[in-house]
């Protein structure tokens, strides 16, 4: 026993310090690698949401372009006149059924002034992770009218494949 305390009274501060940091850091490895796949699948949904909603806006696109001058979309806009942002919104939060993994808040889409700012998180601008902004202004009737979609997929938001941005076109 004294043999080992003898071998002790060589460490120092330095020596503790230096043990504590490489506990630390293989902590931190550890925790890392054991917490890579719920984040992984958080992200995957993430994802899947957003081509869920690009893909349904798509799809009522091409379903007016194929209709005569009187049909509406599935939100209630005539096709041929401009459409309504908070319409899609409040069709998409009621009747799609999707959720954000990083929050119970029952709303995945939301209006947004600028949704590249909300999906990458510039400028000191804060984010909601999971949640899909939709641009706030009116999808106009005329062609090439563009509305934006965006998301954070993951933190941090502003790096690259951390967010993702889609224009859908008229």
């Amino acid at each position: 026993m004294n043999n080992f305390l003898i071998k002790f009274k060589n460490y120092g501060l330095l020596e503790l310090l230096v043990f504590s940091s490489a506990i630390y850091v293989v902590g931190m490895l550890l925790w890392t690698a054991s917490t890579r796949s719920a984040v992984e699948e958080k992200a995957n949904t993430v994802k899947s949401n957003h081509k869920q909603i690009v893909d349904f806006i798509n799809t009522e696109i091409n379903n007016c372009n194929q209709g005569d001058e009187n049909s509406r979309t599935i939100w209630g806009d005539l096709c041929k006149d401009e459409w309504f942002s908070l319409k899609v919104i409040e069709y998409i939060n009621n009747n799609m059924k999707m959720v954000n993994p990083y929050s119970s808040s029952r709303k995945i889409l939301k209006q947004a002034q600028d949704p590249r700012l909300q999906a990458e998180g510039k400028a000191g601008q804060s984010t909601e992770m999971g949640v899909i902004f939709l641009s706030s202004q009116n999808f106009s009737s005329e062609a090439g009218s563009e509305w934006v979609i965006g998301t954070c997929i993951k933190s941090p938001c502003v790096a690259a494949g951390n967010n993702e941005l889609t224009s859908v076109y008229r």
